[in-house]
């Protein structure tokens, strides 16, 4: 990269354009793996902008975009949103249902930001396809569905996604967070946690409240599944050690004089480490199915609800970026920071290729409004309502930042 620079202008109609953009998506979500309209918008949109386009993983979308010989790099924007009643007051507020895998109905949100995401990814294309003058190589946008699920990243890969895109030699990626907007959050390693949910379902013996002998109580049994749960982190793993064990959902029988003959909980692990995460996970069933076999119980069914893998920063990429991302931004506006217990499904896109990626975050709010309100809500709040600048300014400079870290043939600014 020469040290010549080369300024992207996003004109004023251009980002009027982006803030349009970006309410169309916050007033239209939809739920993981349901993206169907999301993604043939996206699909639309990169059509015209003249990038080979196509579906991957059933609601997933690739866009790819060849500018001559040079490097391949990857950029992912995820697309769903959540099963939440949107409470913020927007005139762009959603007002869209959906329909749950257990037919239950919900109001569904961006409530985790990824509209955001979508924005400044397309935004990031529409500038490339314009400025091909400034930078060489071929760019592949993978905009992934199902990220809250762990579903999505997994099934475009299924799909065959590195056969039919561009093979990239590193992957970026960046998630909207309630910290100041106009700042980066960074770490260089670990970036984020890997995550494990599980659903348990307690076998025992249906009986008459009045004669409890004739029971095996799973309510009493999973209770103390639950205590006994409480002391791997803290009696078997090393106090220099991570690891976080939730208790999320507990639930059991229809009456109060009535003894039922299951009782159902669901359980999160956090880790960043494969070997303390192998141990949560193997002491988390010793001590299942040791509390059943206790109380003359059948043994419990334990069933996976996602398994979320580790979004690890490449240290050599993510120390190129950070610097890239200090010169973009501002020294002051890049935070080179410790790993989040958040979770990514991210980090499987590049896993499969044995290649680098970077994940870092950006910040929603402006400073007058964390200075007038303090504390405010963050991801998978029904209140959560970004700042629509200069979030997204900061997204697509941050995004083309990295990409043309890449592919540049000159110093590019925005």
């Amino acid at each position: 990269m020469t040290t010549a620079t080369t300024y992207f202008e996003l004109s004023d109609t251009r980002q009027a354009e982006m803030h349009d953009l970006y309410r169309h998506l916050h007033a239209h979500p939809e739920l993981s793996m349901q993206e169907t309209r999301t993604a043939e918008f996206i699909l639309q949109k990169l059509q015209a902008l003249g990038l080979e386009a196509f579906l991957c993983g059933g609601t997933g979308v690739v866009g790819v975009l060849r500018n001559g010989d040079g490097p391949v790099v990857g950029y992912r924007a995820d697309t769903d949103g959540l099963p939440m009643q949107e409470d913020t007051g927007l005139d762009h507020a959603s007002t869209e249902t959906g329909t749950l895998a257990d037919g239950t109905a919900v109001p569904v949100m961006h409530g985790c930001g990824h509209d955001t995401h979508i924005t400044v990814a397309l935004t990031a294309a529409q500038l490339l396809s314009e400025n091909q003058d400034t930078w060489s190589g071929t760019a592949v946008f993978i905009f992934q569905p199902g990220e809250e699920t762990a579903a999505g990243a997994k099934a475009m890969v299924e799909d065959g996604l590195w056969d039919k895109a561009p093979t990239p030699e590193i992957i970026y990626g960046q998630h909207v967070w309630p910290g100041l907007a106009g700042s980066v959050n960074i770490s260089s390693g670990t970036a984020m946690a890997m995550a494990d949910s599980w659903k348990i379902t307690v076998r025992g013996r249906q009986a008459h409240g009045s004669q409890p002998e004739q029971s095996i109580d799973p309510i009493v049994l999973g209770a103390h599944m639950v205590v006994r749960i409480q002391t791997i982190v803290a009696r078997e793993i090393h106090p220099m050690k991570n690891a976080v064990v939730t208790i999320g959902t507990f639930h059991a029988g229809l009456k109060e004089n009535i003894i039922p003959a299951t009782a159902e909980f669901s359980v999160n692990v956090r880790t960043f480490d494969i070997d303390v995460r192998t141990r949560v996970l193997e002491s988390l069933r010793r001590i299942i199915r040791a509390e059943a076999d206790a109380s003359g119980a059948p043994a419990p069914l334990i069933e996976e609800i996602s398994s979320f893998p580790q979004c690890y920063n490449d240290p050599a990429s993510a120390d190129a970026l950070i610097t890239e991302l200090q010169a973009t931004l501002g020294e002051d506006r890049v935070n080179v920071v410790p790993p989040v217990m958040g979770s990514e499904d991210f980090g499987l896109l590049a896993e499969v290729l044995g290649a680098p990626s970077v994940y870092w975050m950006f910040g929603a709010f402006s400073q007058e409004r964390l200075d007038a309100e303090g504390d405010l809500p963050g991801n998978h709040s029904p209140h959560f309502a970004p700042d629509v600048e200069p979030t997204l300014s900061t997204g697509v400079r941050a995004a083309l930042t990295a990409l043309l870290s890449r592919m540049g043939t000159s110093r590019v600014r925005l």
